[in-house]
């Protein structure tokens, strides 16, 4: 059996890999262009994954991996947020945002970058948005990394 802090660093690291390899996917494989709330989502996850790995090189390890677990955490609490603003439960600090598509001219790729609107749902599953989803994974994730290493604290 995975003693429970290996298996909570295991969890920090594999959680926000998954989730960012998943939205870069949806992003470039099916033209799932990420509005400014979605890249406020993925912010944390590139903070989790940097905290998970350095668990695996410097001590103290739980701490490390508390801090990856907090960074998933805040993820999910923005898709939640996202996720509201999406579905019209309150309005969101921003509507819309554009992503420059590469290019020779800089002018151009503004100007034919796709207008990507924030109150907007761009795919769902079983009625909930990406948005919603990462709330619902990270946050999930988060409270498993938080009891496992909580588990090893009390043994």
């Amino acid at each position: 059996m995975i003693p429970s802090d290996k298996l909570a660093q295991r969890l920090a690291l594999a959680l926000p890999a998954l989730l960012l390899a998943g939205a870069y996917i949806g992003q470039y494989a099916f033209g799932l262009y990420p509005c400014e709330m979605c890249w406020w989502q993925r912010y944390p996850h590139f903070a989790a994954l940097v905290l998970a790995l350095v668990s695996t090189v410097i001590p103290p390890k739980r701490l490390w991996i508390a801090l990856a677990a907090l960074a998933i955490l805040i993820s999910g609490l923005i898709g939640g947020y996202h996720a509201g603003v999406e579905y019209g439960w309150w309005e969101g600090l921003t509507t819309c945002s554009t992503v420059p598509s590469g290019g020779e001219d800089p002018l151009m790729a503004i100007l034919n970058a796709p207008l990507v609107r924030c109150d907007e749902v761009q795919w769902s599953l079983f009625g909930i948005s990406l948005a919603g989803w990462n709330f619902l994974i990270s946050t999930a994730g988060a409270i498993v990394i938080g009891v496992l290493l909580r588990r090893k604290a009390r043994a």
